[in-house]
C-alpha cells in the first residue's frame, strides 16, 4: 500500500525522502475465547483484538451486491461456507453498521444480535468441530469506511461516482459480514449490480455482465485463496481494457477518464513489470492482473487488492512495481500476525530498489546509503519494524524503508545468487498460504546455510539507528 497524503512526514516522494505507507490498522491484543463453544470475538492477533473471529475457518464467499449510486444505498447478501475448528455454540462475524434482517445457518433462521463491529450468530443446533457450515445475511444500509489511527479512512469509501473500497487493514467489515484477519483466507464470488453506465470491479476473473432495466450485473471469480482486506467492489465511471498477456494472464484495467491520460503510459508497462517479477520471484501467482484507477482525491493511497491493484489515481512506475510486487508478497504469500507486515512492505519495496537498479536507476545499495546516513534523531529509526508495538505505527516509514534495508543486508551478506534464491523459496514455499518472520529467517539459514539470526535481530527488532557492516 502507499500512504495516505494526509500525513506529510509518510508522503511517497522519491525512495531517498520517504517510502510508501500503507493505511494503520486498528486492532489490538485479543482476549481469550469466551467459554461456552462461542469461539470468541477476535482471531488472536497481538495487535487488533477484534479482527477476525475463533471457531471456524471460512472456505468461500458469495456476495451479492446491489448499490445505488445516487442515494449510496447498499442492498446485499452474503453467503460463506465455512467449518467449524471447535464446537460452537455461537460465533462471531465482523460487521460494521448496515443492518441485518435475516440470517440463516444451514438453511435454518438463526438467532442474531449485533455487538460493536460483531455480529454475534446463534444457530439453532450447536456445530460440532469438523463440521461444514453455511450461513446467509441478507443486509442493507449506507456503508460507510472506517478510520484509522493515522486519520486514514479504509472500507467502502464513497465517491462522486460510485465508491473505491479498499479493505486494508479493517475495512472488509464495512461492506460484508466477514471473518475479517488476514489468516482466514478464503475464494470469493461477486455479483454487483450498478446503474447502467457504471462499472463494477472485483477481484479475479470476470465471469460475464448483463444490462437490463438500466442496471448493468458484473459477475466476478476469485478461485485462489485471499484475505479479506484485499477484496474490493469498486463502483464508477471507467474505461476498460481487457488483454491476455503472452504468459496466459488475463488483464483487466479500468480508469476513470479523468486519469486516464496520465495513467496510460504506466499501464503499458504492466506486462514487462510481471514478466520482471516473474524472473525474480517465481511464477504470477494469480490468472488474473491489471488496475483500477479511479479518481478519488480525498482517499490518498493505492492498495495491492488481490489481481487487481487499487489506485486513487494515474499511479506512478515504481508505485505500481511496489503494488504489483504484493501479488506475490502479501497476496499470495499472506501474513499471519499483524506485526510482521514488514514481510508485505519491505519486500515490496525492496522490488521498487531492485527494479531502479536494473532499469537505469539508483543502485539498492545507493539507496541503502541514502537512507542509513539519516541522523540517529530521524524517523526512519524510530522503532523496529519487525514489531511496531501500535497500529499507529503499523505502516509507517521504518515498516517500508528499514524492513527493506533488512532485506539488503540479507543479501550483502549471503549474495544475489542465494538471495534470489530465498525469495524464490519463500513465493513458492508459502504460495496461497502465510509466512511468519521466524519461518523466513528459517527459510534464509537454511538455504545460505549461514547463521542470520543476528541480522535480522539486529535490523527488524533493535531499537534506534543500528551499526552497518
Amino acid at each position: 500500500m502507499t500512504p495516505p497524503r494526509r500525513q506529510p512526514a509518510r508522503r511517497r516522494t522519491t525512495a531517498l525522502a520517504t517510502v510508501p505507507v500503507a493505511v494503520a490498522a486498528l486492532l489490538g491484543a485479543a482476549g481469550p475465547a469466551a467459554p461456552g463453544g462461542t469461539g470468541g470475538s477476535g482471531a488472536g492477533d497481538p495487535y487488533f483484538p477484534l479482527s477476525g473471529n475463533g471457531g471456524y475457518h471460512v472456505r468461500h464467499y458469495g456476495l451479492t451486491l446491489r448499490y445505488d449510486t445516487a442515494s449510496r444505498r447498499l442492498d446485499a447478501t452474503a453467503e460463506l461456507s465455512a467449518r467449524a475448528t471447535e464446537r460452537l455454540t455461537r460465533f462471531d462475524l465482523d460487521l460494521k453498521g448496515l443492518t441485518v434482517t435475516a440470517v440463516t445457518v444451514d438453511h435454518r433462521a438463526a438467532a442474531f444480535r449485533r455487538d460493536g463491529q460483531e455480529l454475534v450468530v446463534t444457530p439453532r443446533r450447536a456445530l460440532r468441530a469438523g463440521q461444514p457450515f453455511r450461513v446467509r445475511v441478507a443486509y442493507h444500509g449506507t456503508p460507510k469506511p472506517v478510520t484509522d489511527p493515522d486519520g486514514s479512512a479504509d472500507g467502502w469509501i464513497p465517491t462522486d461516482d460510485g465508491a473505491f473500497v479498499a479493505g486494508e487493514p479493517q475495512g472488509a467489515m464495512t461492506w460484508f459480514p466477514v471473518n475479517g484477519h488476514p489468516k482466514d483466507k478464503a475464494s470469493y464470488d461477486f455479483t454487483i449490480t450498478v446503474p447502467r453506465g457504471r462499472t463494477a470491479v472485483a477481484n479475479g476473473i470476470l465471469l460475464g455482465q448483463r444490462t437490463a432495466h438500466g442496471r448493468t450485473t458484473f459477475r466476478w471469480r476469485e478461485t485462489q485463496p485471499m484475505a479479506a482486506y484485499l477484496a474490493t467492489a469498486t463502483i464508477g465511471r471507467f474505461r476498460v481494457e481487457r488483454y491476455t498477456t503472452r504468459d496466459g494472464i488475463q488483464v483487466y484495467n479500468a480508469v476513470d477518464a479523468r486519469e486516464a491520460r496520465a495513467a496510460a503510459p504506466v499501464l503499458k508497462r504492466l506486462p514487462a513489470v510481471l514478466e520482471w517479477e516473474s524472473r525474480l520471484f517465481g511464477p504470477y501467482p494469480f490468472r488474473a492482473a491489471g488496475s483500477i484507477v479511479d479518481h478519488a482525491p480525498d482517499v490518498g493511497y493505492a492498495l495491492e487488492t488481490q489481481t487487481r491493484p487499487l489506485y486513487d489515481s494515474a499511479p506512478t512506475l515504481d508505485t505500481l512495481v511496489h503494488e504489483s510486487a504484493h501479488q506475490w508478497f502479501g497476496d499470495s504469500v499472506s501474513l499471519t500476525a499483524w506485526k510482521d507486515i514488514w514481510l508485505n512492505e519491505g519486500f515490496a519495496t525492496y522490488a521498487e530498489w531492485l527494479y531502479a537498479e536494473q532499469h537505469g536507476g539508483d543502485s539498492a545499495q545507493r539507496t541503502f546509503d541514502a537512507l542509513y546516513a539519516r541522523p540517529a534523531g530521524d524517523g526512519l529509526w524510530a522503532y523496529p519494524p519487525g514489531d511496531p508495538g501500535s497500529g499507529a505505527r503499523l505502516f509507517g516509514t521504518p515498516v517500508y524503508a528499514r524492513g527493506a534495508m533488512a532485506l539488503h543486508e540479507l543479501r550483502r551478506a549471503v549474495g544475489d545468487r542465494d538471495f534470489l534464491l530465498i525469495l524464490r523459496s519463500w513465493a513458492a514455499g508459502h504460495r496461497g498460504g502465510h509466512g511468519t518472520t521466524a519461518q523466513f529467517v528459517r527459510l534464509a539459514e537454511a538455504k545460505s546455510g549461514k547463521p542470520l539470526k543476528g541480522l535480522f535481530q539486529t535490523w527488524l527488532y533493535t531499537p534506534g539507528k543500528p551499526n552497518s557492516a
